[in-house]
């Protein structure tokens, strides 16, 4: 007898991290319940035709900013807010966005998830997560963090690149400390804030303030110090840690000489640095490259393609921060100053699959890896999120491997107006985008109406 469904996706090729192959997958209430074998769809029930499709798990980007860092400061208000950021995720086949949550003027890390959690449960299109963002290590922040941890909020993000963490270091290894003894997880942004200081200062006496010179004001070796500091932070507390955005070969290979000690460091990087590389600043319009740290060599971004397909880059995520371009070009900031951040939440996915999986530069089951299996166990959502699998929920996205788009950021859900990637010619795009058994987006037309979101509680960070 066949079992009823709300949804099948029918012929598709199954992609997990342990391979691939086909089978229908059934959904019901959201979440897979059958792989393979007979099923029908029930009364006002739906079936995709996938044949000759690749089918992966929706994708999990860990690490994107939906919320201003600072409210109410013009300078630091991004373009997107829960509701267009996460549209444009759904378009680009993501199901679950991970938001850096600061914690207001006069708040605690606390006030951060309850503020953010408000503005997205009114607004988000599809699943989210918050990682308090541990801006001062101070007394009231470090009570709040077994709570939150208990609470489901299994992470702490902190940066080096201030000068406040450098005055209160003791305090921050006090937060790994609490963070590892509650199963969670520290993202480490690495810039050492010194070098970058000695930097600009050195960049205004020279009159070198033009964008073109941004990223002499974050050279590799500010990563790379801030990098080796982070490994050593995490050797010491046994917190693990998740090295965010990381650009160069010489900061890659810190983590790598971390992991054959055995410390549990991990690896993110970001679209920008495999797809653009240090020569963009060479244009007029500079500025709108700018991300921190900057974009590197191009032996740089072939280390990170290498690194994706052997292991040693754990996952990819945006850093999804757009502003509009004339924000961006505003000659009021110059090279030791300039608005960080753009928008990829719609381009991640597809980019990574035109260049890496089409072209053979990864494998598909490594493409599953990076973009969702890893992620989703490292910040405590697997098995619920990240595979194709009976008990996970039903993200699925499902591949056209023939569909061509010109980048147009202009044109994408991000209130952005432009794309670092304006012109690009990209092959392969997601046909449909399910979220939870919700057929979410078809042909880049998203329906997922605000609202409809949920917040993932997590559990304890996994290795991988």
């Amino acid at each position: 007898m066949s079992a009823s469904m709300d949804l099948i996706v029918r012929g598709g090729d199954v992609v997990t991290v342990g391979g691939r192959a086909v089978v229908d997958v059934g959904v019901r209430d959201g979440v897979i319940v059958q792989l393979g074998g007979a099923m029908t769809t029930g009364t006002g029930g739906t079936e995709i035709d996938a044949t000759g499709r690749v089918v992966t798990p929706g994708g999990v980007d860990a690490h994107v900013h939906l919320t201003d860092p600072i409210r109410g400061d013009p300078d630091w208000h991004w373009s997107d807010d829960f509701e267009s950021g996460t549209q444009a995720a759904l378009a680009g086949g993501i199901t679950t966005v991970g938001n850096m949550s600061f914690p207001p003027r006069d708040g605690t890390i606390a006030d951060a998830i309850e503020q953010d959690d408000a503005d997205a449960r009114a607004l988000a299109v599809t699943d989210y997560f918050l990682h308090p963002v541990l801006m001062r290590a101070t007394e009231e922040n470090l009570a709040c963090i077994a709570p939150l941890h208990e609470a489901g909020h299994t992470s702490i993000k902190f940066f080096l690149s201030f000068n406040h963490f450098d005055r209160h270091v003791r305090e921050f290894l006090t937060a790994m400390r609490i963070a590892k003894d509650h199963g969670g997880i520290a993202l480490i942004h690495c810039e050492d804030a010194a070098i970058m200081d000695c930097c600009c200062t050195m960049l205004r006496e020279a009159g070198k303030t033009h964008p073109q010179f941004f990223p002499d004001a974050r050279p590799v070796q500010s990563e790379v110090v801030a990098t080796h500091r982070a490994v050593g932070f995490a050797e010491t507390t046994g917190c693990p840690s998740y090295i965010v955005h990381l650009a160069s070969a010489r900061a890659l290979e810190a983590c790598h000489d971390g992991r054959r000690r055995g410390v549990p460091v991990y690896v993110e990087t970001r679209p920008i640095y495999l797809h653009l590389s240090r020569h963009r600043f060479d244009e007029e319009d500079a500025a709108k490259y700018a991300g921190a740290p900057p974009l590197r060599d191009r032996s740089d971004v072939d280390a990170l393609w290498a690194g994706l397909a052997f292991g040693n880059v754990d996952t990819l995520a945006t850093d999804h921060a757009p502003w509009m371009l004339a924000e961006k070009l505003d000659p009021a900031f110059d090279a030791t100053n300039l608005r960080q951040g753009v928008a990829d939440l719609e381009t991640c996915l597809p980019m990574l699959y035109a260049a890496g999986v089409l072209t053979g530069r990864i494998t598909v089951e490594r493409f599953v890896a990076v973009t969702a299996t890893n992620p989703a166990k490292l910040f405590g959502l697997y098995p619920r999120k990240g595979t194709i699998a009976v008990g996970a929920d039903a993200d699925l996205v499902v591949w056209d491997d023939d569909r061509v788009r010109v980048i147009d950021g202009a044109s994408m859900y991000s209130r952005s107006d432009y794309s670092p990637y304006d012109g690009f010619e990209v092959r392969g795009w997601p046909k449909w985008t399910i979220s939870r058994g919700d057929v979410v987006q078809e042909d880049g037309r998203v329906t997922g109406a605000k609202g409809r979101a949920r917040l993932v509680r997590r559990g304890a960070h996994r290795a991988i």
